[in-house]
């Protein structure tokens, strides 16, 4: 199977079912919440579906129930036609994984093709290991992330960064993550946290969400088998818990949230069994 790097490599460059309540009140309490929320997909889980029949995939997804999607390249798709399958299918991408750029033209281009498919997001999914070889990187990095997301604010989108386990390792006074949490800009930089990843490295999800309040608004929703295993699986067959974990982070700021299996056995039975039980939650 193809890692996350090599999957970047190898390609080219939902609306909401039910209408969001309006909870203004003549009091002038701020509107709330809508009382449910979309469901959202990671399309890196439906990778091998996607290669073979991109629409008829995207259709599937939005038979299962899933309103949202984030793209993880687009199968040599342009922009155009990515948005002619959205509105056919009633989805919606509200952000989208991009590598890393290798200088100021590649970023350039990464956030055209976003804004153009219509994102507000563009979100970084992953540093190399060769990227990652000493430990004063990190601060380099965030600085980097600063200049790219005073970038993409000028064409009106936001930057976020996603995290698997190798950021959570011990930086001596903390974590490589808090290095870029505490030093990018809360005005410039979102965070997108993959759950799964955060229990994986032995850290908890709902701290990272109390000690850095309003830096995720976009979640990864992958479950994890009990310690000291922890293997990915379908959400709902793990011992994470999403509803409390959900109530938590919507007063926090929560916009969106995406499933995701990285090695899914089967990738729609994956995607239903974890709609299935996102969706019975109601949070």
């Amino acid at each position: 199977m193809q890692t996350r790097r090599e999957f970047l490599g190898t390609l080219g460059i939902g609306a909401l079912g039910a209408s969001m309540l309006a909870c203004a009140k003549s009091n002038g309490q701020p509107n709330m919440p809508p009382a449910v929320m979309p469901i959202g997909i990671q399309l890196y889980t439906l990778r091998s579906l996607l290669e073979r029949d991109f629409d008829g995939t995207l259709a599937r997804v939005a038979e299962i129930g899933y309103r949202e999607l984030e793209f993880a390249g687009y199968y040599n798709r342009t922009p155009a036609q990515v948005r002619e399958v959205l509105q056919r299918t009633g989805l919606t991408t509200p952000s989208s994984h991009s590598p890393l750029p290798a200088n100021d033209d590649a970023w350039a281009r990464a956030v055209d093709d976003a804004k153009a498919i219509g994102n507000a997001w563009i979100v970084i999914p992953w540093l190399d290991p060769t990227q990652r070889t000493t430990p004063d990187v990190w601060p380099r990095l965030a600085d980097r992330l600063n200049v790219l997301a005073t970038r993409a604010k000028s064409a009106g989108l936001r930057l976020a960064y996603h995290n698997h386990d190798f950021e959570l390792a011990s930086s001596g006074s903390g974590t490589f993550l808090d290095i870029l949490l505490s030093r990018t800009d809360p005005q410039l930089v979102d965070f997108e946290m993959d759950v799964y990843w955060v229990v994986k490295a032995g850290a908890d999800p709902m701290s990272l969400l109390s000690r850095y309040p309003g830096r995720f608004p976009l979640l990864h929703i992958k479950d994890a088998t009990a310690a000291p295993e922890r293997r990915m699986v379908d959400v709902g067959a793990g011992s994470i818990d999403f509803r409390t974990l959900l109530a938590a982070a919507r007063p926090q700021g929560l916009k969106h949230i995406y499933v995701e299996h990285d090695q899914p056995a089967d990738p729609l039975g994956s995607a239903r069994a974890s709609y299935g039980h996102l969706s019975a939650l109601r949070f």
